[in-house]
């Protein structure tokens, strides 16, 4: 993206909070009951939508694995309420190859086998926009698991909140019921994230701060399980929600899971 395309952005998310803040004063909003309908976090349908996350892989500092995140024009979405496929619209995909090695030169210095996007963080002149979730209780995403069958079981969901050390990040492994590369609606509670370290597991577990969520991505860890292969995954939203939109089925299947993990 352009500097100016840059500038625009700054400005138009500016102008976005001036107005959500003002609009709230006037209509009182505190005084509201909080809302339960499901809050869309980020759409993945538009060039657009999709600049607005960064990617990066062990590539870019002497791995050889490579990513990419563009939109999927060929793609057709199921509704999430009955099934049925909704008029055609694109999707995005996330995919590459992930490999355990490093390149000639880089061996022993480098922690290859991962590949990743995130969100940019999204300055504006009222500071930093970040999404309140705490009047929910579950992370929604919409999700195509491809490529690879044994890259399918080594994705992760990335929260970063908006705290004093940037390196903490709160992750969960993302579990599929398909195996079929087709769409479906990945549902995990906020409170079952663990918060990270530089990729470590932090000795001292705190509640995670919903209330300002700073960036949320994706990542395959590879060099975790050992895993390498070509692996692709399509990503439709990411949504908060609370339990009443997410059905038996999938809410027993995501806690047998977290059970067993």
């Amino acid at each position: 993206m352009s500097r100016l395309g840059r500038l625009s952005q700054y400005v138009n998310r500016s102008t976005q909070v001036l107005r959500e803040n003002t609009s709230r004063v006037l209509r009182m909003a505190g005084a509201d009951e909080p809302s339960r309908s499901p809050l869309t976090l980020w759409r993945f349908n538009t060039k657009e939508q999709v600049s607005q996350f960064a990617t990066g892989c062990d590539g870019d500092i002497g791995g050889s694995s490579t990513v990419h995140l563009e939109l999927d024009e060929s793609t057709t979405v199921a509704s999430t309420s009955n099934q049925v496929l909704t008029p055609p619209r694109p999707t995005t995909k996330f995919w590459g190859e992930m490999k355990l090695a490093a390149r000639p030169g880089f061996e022993g210095r480098v922690r290859a086998g991962y590949a990743g996007f995130r969100s940019k963080p999204r300055p504006t002149l009222f500071g930093e926009i970040t999404d309140d979730v705490s009047n929910y209780r579950f992370l929604a995403l919409r999700l195509r698991a491809a490529g690879h069958p044994r890259t399918r079981n080594s994705y992760y969901v990335n929260i970063q909140t908006d705290g004093p050390i940037t390196s903490d990040l709160w992750q969960h492994r993302l579990f599929f019921q398909r195996d079929d590369g087709g769409w479906e609606d990945v549902f995990i509670p906020f409170d079952s994230f663990v918060l990270t370290n530089t990729g470590e597991i932090s000795s001292e577990q705190v509640s995670m701060y919903t209330e300002r969520v700073r960036t949320i991505g994706i990542s395959l860890l590879g060099g975790n399980s050992g895993v390498e292969g070509p692996y692709e995954l399509g990503i439709d939203s990411i949504r908060a929600v609370n339990e009443e939109d997410v059905t038996t089925s999938i809410r027993k299947y995501n806690i047998n899971h977290l059970n067993a993990s």
